[in-house]
């Protein structure tokens, strides 16, 4: 089995796998070919995979000859001609928003999984890209807002005078929400934490945030991690006490998001004109809509004297680590489809092989997929 590692594309500096884990599918009987400078901007040089026995080779002979290709992002459109019937796709595909692209390797008879559709179980733990990544994220965002934040986060006591702690508001207790607060209350600063879920109270109290309650949210339990839609009646109490929370923020960290939809718009721009000036908005959501109004995907604006980062893929920023993890992640759902001994094993059986299955022998086999190209 030929297993591709390309080099990714616009900027993106993570690698899909680094040295030491190639040498672990190698040692099982797969030949690992790196596009060359794959790793470069993970710091991990060609010759550090060469020396865990992985060829370097051109991006064209990858494309035409693997058998399976790892790559973060969706290829280019105009290299699936390259590819042979039957090659096997293994990324971070987002199909609920790019599923016209999805019939299109459907049509090329790809296999494609995309591990951000991974049922959120038990067991696909060690192969959640999306908690691996959006744990890094929640880390990079405080640290961001602290970097850009006019004055202190900890509370300093001086001969020259008091300065009080910052105040962080953080929508969304996800992986990404948590470590949000961990890292803010790690600098010093007071947070609080809003989220529709009643049952995350317990984590953020235990992390040292104090939880902003609103009666009435709909049930989340089955979202795996997701918010979900509220009613409207929720959505105008969520907001007046939002409003109140807002006003004393001095940085707001926003993560939440809705699996395949728009991003919850949860701060207008009365509650931005509220801020003081110098406050700073870091908002993961920014790639769906965002959760705060005047957002703009990768792009940093000052808005009512607000400083606005729209910034979904903050793990990049930290290379090397969110490699390692995304990394072991892919292993993980490697040794379900490839034996021990280097052979293909599609189980379609295994919930999470079919889970994250889009595409298989030229039909789109996600059942939720198929249905949004239906409705289309």
């Amino acid at each position: 089995m030929i297993i591709g590692i390309l080099r990714e594309q616009n900027r993106e500096k993570r690698v899909s796998i680094l040295p030491e884990q190639a040498a672990a599918l190698i040692k099982n009987g797969n030949s690992i070919w790196l596009e060359s400078g794959a790793g470069e901007a993970a710091f991990a040089a060609d010759t550090l995979y060469q020396a865990n026995q992985v060829s370097i080779e051109t991006r064209e002979k990858i494309l035409q000859q693997a058998d399976v290709l790892l790559a973060y992002w969706a290829l280019p459109e105009s290299e699936l001609n390259l590819l042979k019937e039957g090659t096997i796709l293994v990324g971070i595909y987002q199909p609920l928003f790019q599923f016209n692209l999805m019939k299109k390797w459907a049509d090329k008879k790809l296999t494609t999984f995309s591990l951000d559709m991974i049922p959120r179980t038990t067991r696909a733990q060690s192969m959640d890209v999306l908690s691996s990544q959006a744990n890094i994220a929640g880390y990079k965002a405080v640290l961001l807002a602290a970097n850009l934040f006019p004055r202190y986060f900890p509370m300093f006591m001086t001969a020259a005078g008091s300065i009080a702690p910052a105040k962080v508001l953080i929508l969304g207790a996800g992986v990404a929400g948590l470590q949000a607060i961990a890292t803010a209350k790690r600098l010093g600063a007071v947070v609080e934490v809003s989220d529709t879920r009643p049952a995350v109270k317990e984590e953020v109290m235990s992390l040292g945030g104090k939880f902003i309650e609103v009666a009435g949210a709909a049930d989340a339990s089955k979202a795996g991690g997701y918010a979900v839609e509220q009613s409207e009646e929720f959505k105008q109490k969520q907001q007046a006490r939002l409003a109140e929370a807002v006003a004393k923020a001095d940085i707001i960290i926003a993560t939440a998001q809705l699996q395949g939809k728009k991003a919850p718009l949860l701060i207008t721009e009365a509650m931005l004109q509220q801020m003081k000036p110098g406050s700073v908005v870091i908002d993961l959501a920014a790639s769906t809509g965002g959760n705060v109004f005047g957002v703009k995907n990768n792009e940093t604006i000052l808005l009512h004297g607000v400083t606005l980062v729209g910034n979904s893929q903050l793990a990049a920023e930290m290379p090397w680590d969110a490699s390692k993890l995304y990394g072991k992640n892919i292993l993980n759902f490697l040794q379900l489809i490839i034996d021990n001994k280097g052979n293909l094993n599609l189980n379609f059986e295994d919930d999470l092989v079919k889970g994250c299955c889009i595409t298989h022998n030229g039909a789109i086999t996600h059942e939720r997929i198929a249905e949004l190209i239906d409705l289309k």
